[in-house]
């Protein structure tokens, strides 16, 4: 079942994405904000706490402002895991807005056992200025083999020292049905039927669930919970974990260059690659 690598270069019609104080709040709870502690974090959670305005969590803007980007209709869901995702802040994100999204398909690369989509959303805000650069990769079992480019390489190395910071967090058993209510409904994460359909015994948790949770050990940890800060995000998604596990963020930080490897429980590697840009 090949993919049509003619699809590179398609794009989207501009697309309207608009969000609220109550949706930024929201995704804050669903990936894991004052889990630990309901009093953590209350100027992500909560919208009036000490006279303190709302603060946005950086990787919100994937949610907010994603999108834009529709795939062919003949492709099996079931199927279809995220590989990669990446953000470049280009302005502070509000905790309600409107941006203008435009997306377009930057690659399809033959794996040999399945193929990658790649596209990337550009949104601006109402003023025409770009607010935030989203990169999102799909990988598709079954699709390779057609002969296509295989991609571009990586010069990641996973450093050899000692993390500067590690952060464990545990997610909770209904983790996936609390983050299903940011608006990625994808049964995979809820429907055993589907989920075994895909090759999993049970529902798994949303890869974006976990590269939240990631996202909140690096801002509160390189970035002194400053989102103002955090400039970029990226990684490699190479695990599902199951709601309820815990995870482990282990960060190493160079300056404003900073890596990052998320693993589960069994120290097996879930999210790899991992860099972000902290100012």
């Amino acid at each position: 079942m090949p993919i049509d690598a003619s699809l590179v270069g398609r794009k989207s019609e501009p697309l309207m994405r608009s969000w609220t104080s109550a949706d930024a709040l929201l995704y804050a709870i669903a990936v894991g904000a004052g889990q630990e502690d309901p009093l953590t974090e209350l100027e992500f959670t909560t919208e009036n706490t000490e006279g303190k305005p709302q603060r946005v969590l950086p990787t919100f803007c994937n949610v907010a402002m994603g999108g834009g980007m529709s795939l062919p209709d003949d492709l099996d869901l079931t199927r279809m895991l995220h590989a990669e995702q990446a953000f470049e802040l280009l302005g502070t994100v509000p905790a309600a807005g409107e941006v203008e999204a435009t997306g377009e398909i930057v690659g399809v690369y033959d794996k040999g056992s399945g193929a990658i989509v790649a596209s990337e959303t550009l949104a601006r805000d109402s003023a025409g200025h770009p607010l935030a650069r989203i990169r999102t990769s799909l990988f598709f079992r079954g699709y390779g083999g057609f002969g296509g480019e295989r991609g571009p390489g990586t010069s990641w190395e996973l450093p050899t020292g000692a993390p500067d910071h590690v952060v464990t967090y545990a997610t909770r058993p209904d983790q996936a049905l609390l983050y299903r209510l940011t608006g990625d409904r994808n049964p995979l994460h809820t429907d055993p039927s589907f989920s075994g359909r895909g090759g999993f015994p049970r529902p798994i948790l949303h890869g974006m669930c976990t590269y939240g949770f990631t996202g909140r050990a690096l801002l509160h940890a390189a970035a002194g919970s400053d989102p103002g800060r955090f400039r970029a995000m990226s990684g490699r998604f190479t695990k599902p974990i199951l709601p309820g596990q815990t995870i482990t963020v282990s960060i190493w930080a160079d300056g404003a260059d900073v890596r990052f490897r998320t693993t589960d429980e069994t120290g097996a590697v879930v999210i790899d690659h991992g860099t972000a840009v902290i100012r």
